[in-house]
């Protein structure tokens, strides 16, 4: 994702969840199907597992926004972790469902509303401090689901961000001001 300048907040973060939206499906486009479901351990989630915990965070926060706690009632937490979507076509529709009432929630908001109180688990929250929240969860999520394509993807993987041994090349087409592929 290329840097550029903002002084909103709200642009800005939409623009980075559109970040880690993408990075999470660059990496689960290299994942072999058999690498979406499969767990490291016993206690490890797979792929398909947390896109289905995402997606039902985003349901649950993102739904009535401004006007309902951000733990729905009818949500089912613990169920996220149990039966996964069984192929990659339901994966990527609960993922693409889940990022849908992220963006459709924070599309109408302005600047002005960051100020503005709202309840996640009855706890109150300024709109700001739920934005961050969510960022810092979807990342460690996205984080997760690279690492695991990374890993079922083995020595076919393809880098994301930089290569390693390529930050030189790379800060000089930046300096530049080369448009990278990454």
């Amino acid at each position: 994702m290329a840097h550029q300048f903002k002084t909103s907040y709200v642009q800005d973060s939409i623009d980075l969840f559109h970040y880690y939206k993408k990075l999470g499906e660059r990496a689960m486009a290299q994942c072999p199907d058999e690498g979406l479901f499969a767990t490291l351990d016993a206690e490890s989630n797979s792929i398909a597992i947390i896109v289905k915990h995402m997606s039902g965070n985003m349901r649950s926060r993102w739904t009535d926004f401004l006007t309902s706690d951000g733990e729905k009632p009818d949500r089912q937490r613990d169920t996220e972790f149990e039966e996964p979507p069984k192929t990659r076509a339901e994966l990527i529709e609960l993922w693409d469902r889940g990022w849908k009432y992220l963006f459709d929630a924070l599309a109408p908001l302005s600047d002005a509303d960051l100020v503005r109180t709202i309840t996640i688990r009855t706890e109150p929250h300024s709109v700001m401090q739920a934005i961050n929240r969510q960022v810092a969860h979807y990342s460690y999520h996205v984080g997760q689901i690279v690492f695991l394509a990374k890993h079922a993807s083995a020595d076919k993987w393809e880098a994301l961000t930089v290569p390693k041994k390529k930050s030189a090349e790379f800060n000089w087409q930046v300096a530049a001001g080369e448009k990278s592929q990454r």
